[in-house]
């Protein structure tokens, strides 16, 4: 014991009176007294040999000895901090291979995605008249994309939709439009109903300047009691003032579609000439931008719903068509191709 107390004194005589010389000299005090193999670690192994009633005693001294090279390190690194710094942001000239006082470089800031930005905006516009957002799977049983929208097995209203099946199964495909959600939504039962169903949808198309493989789609459902086409029109009327403006002109076409009865399309007069006629329009002077009808008395009863006391309307709308003429954007390809020089142009102000 006697022995490990002289070896503790002497330690601490060598720590109070370490002189070194050279930047590194903080460094190699701490390896000499206080690394793996320095002289406090070879001093607490030596503990072992120590008797039980001295332990505490030997044990607090070694403590206050690891103490005091730790102050005495710390002095060190103090004294070899570049001219003019102190404090916690300290580092050895051996490593000053920055100056991390200076201001670091900005990061340049991203921008949403256009399709993205009007999906956005158009959510937004309905979600003040009270449709909430729905959701749902993008590989789709055939009841939920077909079946249930009046479209039955060998329907020739099928062939106007080329789809994507899964591992060669009819039964399961992805999605062909959002409409599913909404049959998925009328079948939990809970009326009435409000939704808007935004999402991305899949066709097997050859890719061009106006269709693509896969695309965005944003479709509505209002389900209650005594809903008119009346409503309907009210609702795409103040849609289309709050996405294009008062100017816009709007004109709805009689159409076709399995799922509802009576089915129209709404155009609006052409952005991009203004009405005059161009390539965009094809010389007509307006864009078809949507579809639309009545809810068909058969989807009703297929969701569980009685025809005789509820009604309803639904609509739907390419996210890409929107965007093409919010933006006067030529080429559908350009959504997908990740051109940063594209997307830059873009702020999430719609």
């Amino acid at each position: 014991m006697n022995n490990l107390l002289e070896q503790i004194q002497r330690s601490k005589e060598q720590i109070e009176k370490f002189s070194a010389e050279g930047e590194n000299r903080a460094e190699t005090f701490r390896i000499h007294f206080l690394g793996a193999k320095g002289v406090i670690k070879s001093l607490m192994s030596d503990m072992k040999n120590v008797s039980p009633e001295k332990k505490r005693e030997m044990g607090q001294l070694l403590n206050d000895l690891k103490l005091l090279a730790e102050k005495k390190y710390n002095e060190l690194k103090e004294t070899n901090l570049p001219t003019g710094q102190t404090g916690g942001n300290a580092y050895t000239k051996k490593d000053n291979l920055i100056d991390i006082t200076l201001p670091g470089e900005a990061l340049p800031l991203g921008s949403r995605h256009p399709i993205s930005i009007v999906r956005n905006k158009i959510v937004s516009i309905f979600q003040r008249l009270g449709f909430a957002v729905a959701e749902g799977p993008e590989i789709e049983d055939d009841w939920h994309n077909f079946t249930a929208l009046n479209l039955p097995e060998n329907h020739p209203a099928r062939d106007m939709q080329d789809t994507f099946y899964v591992s060669q199964n009819p039964d399961w495909m992805l999605r062909t439009h959002t409409s599913s959600v909404q049959v998925r939504e009328m079948e939990k039962g809970k009326l009435p109903i409000r939704i808007i169903c935004p999402g991305r949808v899949y066709r097997n198309e050859t890719i061009s300047a106006r269709a693509h493989c896969f695309f965005h789609q944003v479709e509505g459902l209002y389900v209650a009691e005594e809903v008119s086409f009346a409503d309907l029109k009210q609702t795409l009327y103040f849609f289309v003032q709050e996405m294009f403006g008062d100017a816009v002109k709007i004109r709805f076409r009689p159409s076709y579609f399995p799922f509802t009865e009576p089915s129209a399309e709404m155009d609006i007069s052409c952005l991009i000439c203004g009405g005059a006629g161009c390539s965009v329009c094809k010389h007509t002077g307006w864009v078809e931008i949507l579809g639309c009808g009545m809810v068909h008395p058969k989807v009703l009863e297929n969701c569980g719903i009685d025809s005789n006391k509820y009604s309803g309307f639904a609509f739907g709308m390419g996210i890409e068509r929107i965007t093409m003429l919010k933006y006067q954007i030529k080429d559908l390809r350009l959504f997908s191709e990740n051109d940063l020089r594209f997307l830059k142009q873009f702020t999430s102000a719609v």
